[in-house]
């Protein structure tokens, strides 16, 4: 498991005034846990560079969902 991952299982779920659960990408820094199937090449490619390759792939898709939301904004106008 990666060692800069601690679980917060026991904490208690965020909840909004509506006491319904908020979405997780509407509180910067919460993190869900998810199965997702990679490419075994690619997943050895990040596992590569070490500890923390979980942080990476989320940064590599952190980048690209920004830079596609910025170009969906400006086809909008």
């Amino acid at each position: 498991m990666n060692k800069e991952y601690e679980p917060e299982w026991d904490q208690p779920a965020v909840r909004n005034e509506d006491n319904t659960l908020t979405k997780a990408h509407a509180v910067a820094g919460v993190k869900q846990i998810v199965t997702i199937r990679l490419d075994v090449d690619m997943l050895e490619w990040f596992k590569s560079a070490g500890p923390g390759y979980q942080t990476r792939i989320n940064q590599v898709l952190r980048e690209y969902m920004e830079a596609n939301r910025v170009r969906a904004q400006g086809e909008q106008h």
